[in-house]
């Protein structure tokens, strides 16, 4: 029998090469098991259908898409980066322990869905983030349970609110006479003075720096004019400039007080010089019974010019000074024989001191601590609401008008009181129109009247108890 050639009948994997489907089936799986070709086949498929082929549910092989998905992200665009939307499994409650929060992502139980794109967020650094915070920010609120601020610094609205009522006072000040700090002192006794008062809750100290005639501090003016270079004292200049740098660097005013402004008794180291010289004003003045005080008559231009220089001197030779403050003496007693009305001669005089002050000093403020204004008009000549002064406080020391006189404070800067009327000072510190208070030590111990005070207007149940301060400074 003769060999005949056997013929292929179709095309039957028989007749391919077992190498050949091998290369065919591997670069098949390597071409399905690409990322990017996987996008481009679920876009053509309906998404039920993805799950049925197993090489495109990710879940059927979580540690290659895990593998191949971390490989993807690092090769993303700069636009937009490939994440995936994790299914987390309900869980009865979360750890309690800080390690759950250091696990790893990838330690948690869970199931991979279709890679998503998702816009690229821009990192802030900690320094951009913590640009925009203002410790100081009003709209800043505590949000710890003490109370404690987030700020170190409380803003104005912040401390208005913690304030007492005593402490919302605009001046609360406390005078010094001119004789108080002459007794062989010292920078030292000085600056812990005004520390003291700034502990007691004062503001403001109201220093005596002229009196019956002659000042306190060492004047040319004086010496010129009437042969003296001050009242006698042992005061040196620069004690006062000792007392407004400590003040200023308590966040406290200094303010200089004209007592007795144009009046004089018979001890004033000038008496006999104004009487022989006419410098005058017939009569005795009876304003307070028991001294007999003399007006000087600043009608006369020598009088008139003799006080402008004073005044002018003064705010050069201490700059810093916050105000100058001259009280009811400023005045003349209606019950002066003749009956002659002074007023718009006072006025006259007084609008010409002050305008030349400010000329001298414009920061400084010129005040007055006077009557009442128809009191002290009525009585006195005195209009000062035509002065052109910055403030006027209302004195309030008859404690009979005392209701009636709170009107006028009302209109005012503020009211001055002594000492032995703590008894209205309840009613003073929680009446929101009176704006200021100014104490008046009747005795000269300003050191127990600011003890005293403090005392009575401190803040009660907060569980602290304010120690009564009898300290004197010699």
């Amino acid at each position: 029998m003769s060999n005949q050639n056997k013929k292929s009948n179709g095309f039957g994997c028989a007749n391919i090469p077992i190498s050949l489907i091998l290369i065919i089936l591997g670069g098949g799986w390597w071409w399905f098991s690409q990322k990017s070709n996987q996008e481009f086949i679920t876009r053509l498929l309906p998404k039920n259908q993805i799950v049925a082929i197993p090489i495109l549910d990710s879940s059927s092989s979580p540690s290659k898409s895990n593998s191949n998905s971390n490989s993807n992200n690092a090769n993303s665009n700069s636009n937009s980066t490939l994440i995936k939307a994790p299914i987390v499994p309900k869980v009865s409650s979360l750890p309690k322990s800080s390690s759950y929060t250091n696990q790893k992502k990838d330690s948690l139980p869970q199931k991979s869905l279709p890679l998503i794109k998702a816009p690229i967020v821009p990192k802030v650094s900690n320094n951009s983030q913590r640009s925009n915070f203002n410790p100081n920010n009003p709209n800043l609120h505590a949000r710890i349970n003490k109370g404690i601020t987030a700020s170190n610094k409380n803003t104005p609205e912040q401390k208005l609110l913690t304030q007492t009522p005593w402490e919302k006072k605009t001046i609360r000040g406390i005078y010094l006479s001119r004789y108080h700090i002459t007794n062989n002192t010292n920078e030292a006794t000085i600056r812990k003075r005004v520390r003291y008062y700034r502990s007691q809750g004062f503001n403001t100290i109201i220093h005596g720096v002229w009196g019956n005639g002659c000042t306190m501090y060492n004047s040319k003016v004086m010496q010129q004019k009437v042969g003296l270079k001050s009242c006698p004292n042992k005061f040196q200049d620069k004690w006062l400039n000792w007392l407004i740098d400590e003040a200023h660097k308590q966040g406290m005013q200094v303010h200089a007080y004209f007592e007795k402004g144009i009046k004089i008794d018979q001890d004033s180291p000038i008496f006999h010089l104004a009487l022989t010289s006419n410098w005058i004003v017939p009569g005795i003045d009876k304003t307070y019974p028991a001294v007999d005080h003399y007006v000087l008559n600043v009608e006369i231009p020598e009088i008139a010019n003799f006080f402008k220089e004073i005044s002018v001197e003064f705010v050069k030779k201490y700059p810093q000074i916050d105000a100058v403050q001259w009280d009811d003496y400023l005045g003349y007693h209606a019950e002066l024989p003749g009956q002659i009305d002074r007023t718009a001669k006072l006025t006259k005089f007084v609008r010409e001191m002050i305008a030349a002050t400010k000329q001298a000093n414009p920061k400084v403020s010129f005040d007055i601590c006077h009557h009442n204004p128809y009191w002290a008009k009525r009585y006195f000549a005195a209009d000062w609401s035509k002065w052109n002064i910055d403030r006027a406080f209302i004195q309030v020391y008859n404690d009979a008008n005392f209701k009636a006189e709170l009107k006028y404070v009302r209109n005012s800067a503020g009211i001055a009181i002594s000492d032995q009327q703590f008894n209205r000072l309840s009613e003073l510190v929680n009446n929101p129109d009176v704006k200021s208070i100014l104490v008046f030590p009747v005795a000269n111990k300003p050191e127990e009247a600011a003890s005293k005070l403090k005392s009575l207007t401190q803040v009660k149940n907060q569980g602290t108890n304010f120690p009564r301060i009898s300290q004197r400074f010699q």
